[in-house]
């Protein structure tokens, strides 16, 4: 039996984003992915033995690219800490007014799986959030922030929360009010007694 090639596997990640990212995982058949990728539901099935491990491999492929840009417009951004935080939610911003913008994948895969805990899919999305907290929290360290995990935490939650909102009314500016509040939210653990320096 031939290994299975990586250019095939990554085609059919690449049709499922696609697919999925747009229509959702629930609407999308493997058929439909298939057809996508240009292969045969049989070529398909040797590279995924189910279309659990298609959604999972999906949500997997966005992970890394995704940290990488909230990193690289984090990285770009003149000034300060809270500026470039802000960055973040002011690129989302502009991203969220095209017209093919979905929201964030991860959400909404997890709550397509919402009554299935023990989804691959969902454990990769939990970890993405996780990573990007991480993330957040080790910055806040390096700035001697006092509680640097829950301010971590809660530019996460303005951010998730900001996806659900601008996805349900489709307007964008809810993503640059929590921008605005994630902003206000480090300058103030910045200002606080205590802090740590240096």
């Amino acid at each position: 039996m031939p290994r299975p090639s990586e250019p095939t596997r990554e085609r059919i990640v690449q049709a499922a984003n696609s697919l999925f990212y747009s229509e959702g995982i629930r609407r999308v058949s493997v058929d439909e992915v298939a057809a996508k990728a240009g292969l045969t539901k049989r070529t398909l099935y040797y590279h995924f033995k189910s279309k659990d491990d298609l959604v999972a491999a999906y949500l997997a492929a966005r992970d890394q690219p995704n940290l990488a840009l909230f990193r690289k417009w984090f990285a770009e951004a003149d000034g300060a800490l809270p500026v470039k935080v802000e960055a973040i939610f002011k690129n989302l911003a502009r991203s969220a007014r095209h017209p093919k913008w979905k929201g964030c994948g991860f959400l909404r895969t997890s709550a397509e799986l919402a009554n299935m805990p023990g989804h691959p899919a969902i454990r990769i999305g939990a970890a993405h959030k996780k990573m990007f907290e991480d993330w957040l929290r080790a910055t806040f360290v390096e700035q001697g922030i006092a509680d640097p995990l829950k301010l971590a935490r809660q530019i996460l939650l303005l951010l998730d929360g900001s996806f659900a909102v601008v996805l349900l009314h489709r307007d964008a500016s809810y993503m640059e009010t929590a921008g605005q509040a994630a902003r206000t939210l480090i300058e103030m653990a910045l200002a606080k007694p205590g802090r740590k320096r240096g």
